[in-house]
């Protein structure tokens, strides 16, 4: 018989199985959804490896069954995406953590004529946030929403211009993590040139405003960590060879965070290549340096350096097997008051590795595990931490 924990992953496909009428298949515009998902971390908390776990524990296994429903459909060039997913995650020992899940999306992608083109959406998700930088068993539910609007006119063969504005709002449960809801609204201006090659160049200038309506306690002081930040930056897309593709957006940012003092510049961006020779194969690596907000008690922002690799196999046509290894380094902004502002830094390193086998266009298996590791920073009180975790998960759309 199977295991019970396994049970629920197999229900899940003969249903699917069975279910799917022959009419149904992916270029419908209405699926119904089902998931679920099994998953066990040996250190969920991230407890740093110098301290003991809470109520001697580290580890905890959940389970997570989802539901919902996704329409997309094109009428003429206009093409309406929208999503309605509920979830409900519960954890063997931890229960205090067990929650709701919510990803809801509307999405337009409108053209008008053959020259003006965009899109306009919203989006509303609730998560657990993660404990990387939050000690503690409570409960920390992130909900965050987003809208936004863009729209491109090409005005020549050879050019067009593109203009938008995104406003995420981030929210969490935890009163103790409160200090770090924050509205963000982003306005871009960017004006490409296309050549016949395929490439693109781009320059685009971006500001960003950010507000935090909580001020963060430090000591016996309170701050705020509302900021502006504005970049410019060239963007690039470069079909070097048919097989070898390069995406770059790098420039210049300052960000004025008055809290922290006086305002913080320099080069920033991120660099992605892509290279699928003929076969099975593909490669990718990508390198940046760009400001990141941070889910902590302490600070609010850091500047991160950091790097990836990954590498895809298309075993068989329905089996798929992805590797990727990340390191990032962050730099914490110091203020005034802070002691020892040489050593705020540590360094994160994480590799996954995923298994996906599609059986049918509508159902995917997915087996997963992964390795993190962070240093820790005497400064700011964060140990070092070791975790590992495993995921298997199941869902089919009818």
């Amino acid at each position: 018989m199977l295991n019970s924990r396994l049970r629920p992953l197999a229900l899940l496909l003969l249903s699917a199985f069975a279910a799917i009428p022959a009419g149904a298949g992916p270029n419908d515009a209405l699926h119904v959804y089902g998931g679920v998902a099994y998953g066990h971390d040996d250190n969920l908390l991230r407890i740093p490896e110098n301290q003991p776990g809470f109520d001697n524990a580290r580890g905890d296994s959940w389970w997570t069954r989802e539901g919902g429903l996704i329409f997309d459909k094109e009428y003429s060039r206009q093409r309406i995406t929208l999503v309605a997913k509920l979830s409900k995650t519960n954890f063997d020992r931890f229960k205090q953590l067990d929650y709701d899940g919510k990803d809801m999306q509307a999405n337009w992608a409108w053209q008008l004529g053959n020259h003006l083109q965009g899109k306009i959406g919203t989006s509303l998700q609730q998560v657990l946030a993660p404990y990387t930088d939050f000690s503690s068993t409570e409960r920390n539910l992130r909900r965050s929403r987003s809208s936004y609007a863009e729209g491109t006119w090409r005005f020549h063969s050879s050019w067009q211009v593109r203009t938008g504005f995104q406003r995420d709002k981030y929210t969490y449960e935890a009163l103790s993590n409160r200090y770090n809801n924050r509205t963000e609204d982003a306005t871009e201006l960017e004006l490409d040139y296309l050549p016949r090659s395929g490439s693109t160049v781009g320059l685009v200038a971006r500001h960003v405003k950010g507000q935090y309506p909580f001020p963060r306690p430090v000591g016996p002081f309170t701050f705020n960590d509302s900021f502006t930040q504005d970049e410019l930056k060239a963007r690039v897309k470069w079909l070097a060879t048919g097989s070898t593709t390069l995406d770059a957006l790098v420039g210049y940012t300052r960000r004025d965070q008055p809290s922290f003092g006086g305002a913080t510049s320099g080069a920033a961006g991120k660099i992605n290549a892509t290279y699928q020779p003929r076969g099975k194969m593909t490669y990718t690596a990508s390198v940046w340096r760009d400001f990141a907000p941070i889910e902590s008690t302490l600070v609010s922002y850091t500047l991160n350096k950091g790097a990836s690799i990954g590498a895809q196999w298309d075993a068989t046509a329905k089996i798929k097997v992805n590797a990727d290894a990340i390191y990032e380094r962050r730099n914490y902004s110091a203020r005034q008051e802070f002691t020892g502002a040489d050593s705020l830094r540590d360094s994160i390193r994480t590799a996954t590795m995923r298994v996906t086998w599609q059986p049918r266009p509508t159902i995917q298996v997915q087996a997963g595990v992964a390795h993190q590791e962070r240093s820790g920073s005497v400064t700011l009180g964060t140990g070092s931490f070791k975790s590992n975790s495993m995921t298997l998960t199941a869902n089919a759309q009818f």
